[in-house]
Parts: C-alpha cells; structure tokens; sequence
C-alpha cells in the first residue's frame, strides 16, 4: 500500500517526506486555505518535495472554468495530480484530463456506482470517504471492499483506490486488509503508525542494559582488528 498524507503543510510534508516512507500528498481548498498561503506557491513546493502525486484541487464546479483551471495547475509541475469532484462536470473533465495525460484524482466518492463512473472516465484515482460514511452511520470499509471487488472483475481498470477521510490506524489496516492501493492520512495518523508501547518498552530495556556497559560503539576497536 503506498501512503499520501493529506496535509498543505509544507513543513510537515518535508519531515515526512524525509522518512523515505511518502509516496505522495493530497491537498484540498481546505488545507491550502490553512496555510494562508498562495495555492500555487504551496503546489509548487510540494512538487519539489515529493517527487510521488500530489494531488491539487480544482475549485471550479462546471466543465468550461474546471479545465481552465486544470490548465494553471498541470503547468506547475509533472507530477502535479487534478483534483476534480464526482460530479458529470468534474467526471467529463476527467475523462478530457486523463485523455490528454493528466493524472486526476476524483474525489467525494460515497458510493461503488460512483467509483465505477470514475474508473470509466479515466480517473487515475478514486478518492472514497471512509471517515465521513462512518460519521452518519455507515461502516465506510463496506465501501472500499465493494469498490476493490468491482474494479478487480475488470482488467482494464486501472484507476486506484484511495482511501480518504482516514482517522485512525484500524482505518489504514483495514483498507490494506482489502486490497486498497493508497491511503491518505493526516500528519498524525501517519505519525500514530509507528507508535507501539511495547515498541517503546523494549527499546527503553535495550539502552538501560547497554548503557551499564559504559561502552559506545563509535570509540570500539575490535580485538580482531578492522576489516
């Protein structure tokens, strides 16, 4: 499973980045509206972090002023993804985007009769809400299993499934369990993945026994000498 994080926090997305564990980003009007910054300044800086998708959203509801926009965004770098709503509008542009080589990531997806129209139109991903489903009752995992079924009974979707809205690590576990091909997560939900206190514990015993050798490996010289 590759992992975005879903963040237009550029500082976090560097500390990230720098794990070697990133394989992309995702941003929405909401975060970029966080940072308080220029959209296509943080884009731009983005792209040169993380050399994976990062996924930059178009605002524009309708066909004409979408592609118009898609326009701006696709020139600030190669790898920049089209962000377009699972709308007609957004699902045509999605088609004339991926027709022409863009990557695009569809997005709002909250039900398996919208992935399919997505895999259609040439998404390169589809963006499934999971944390939102669960919010009004769903189990937003059902989502995901009825999405990765359908588009395995076809060889020639090749649209990804990206799990969006991710809360916690069961969230992750779960899609991975499944067979989803990309999780994005927010900084914290990335960070939580590698947490374990028994992780923690054993780590803590490991240096409290070394530290009573009084040895440290860098000043040691092997009796049998170097090679």
């Amino acid at each position: 499973m590759k992992f975005f994080v879903d963040t237009a926090d550029t500082k976090e997305i560097r500390a990230l980045a720098a794990t070697g564990l990133l394989d992309g980003v995702t941003t929405n009007p909401s975060l970029v509206a966080k940072s308080g910054r220029n959209m296509l300044d943080v884009i731009a800086e983005i792209c040169d972090v993380v050399p994976g998708p990062v996924s930059a959203e178009v605002a524009a509801t309708e066909y004409d002023p979408i592609m118009r926009e898609a326009a701006v965004l696709r020139r600030i770098a190669n790898n920049v993804t089209i962000k377009v709503p699972l709308t007609p509008d957004g699902l045509r542009a999605c088609k004339a985007l991926s027709s022409d080589g863009a990557m695009v990531n569809v997005t709002l997806c909250f039900s398996a009769a919208q992935a399919l129209l997505a895999a259609k139109a040439g998404a390169t991903f589809i963006s499934p809400f999971v944390g939102r489903l669960d919010d009004i009752g769903h189990v937003g995992m059902e989502l995901i299993a009825d999405i990765v079924q359908i588009y395995r009974n076809y060889d020639y979707i090749r649209t990804e499934v990206l799990v969006a809205s991710v809360r916690s690590p069961l969230h992750v576990i779960d899609a991975a369990k499944l067979g989803a091909h990309v999780a994005t997560l927010p900084p914290a939900v990335l960070r939580s993945l590698f947490v374990h206190p028994l992780t923690e514990k054993g780590l803590a015993n490991f240096l409290a026994d070394w530290a009573k050798t009084g040895q440290h490996i860098e000043e040691l010289k092997s009796s049998a000498g170097t090679r």
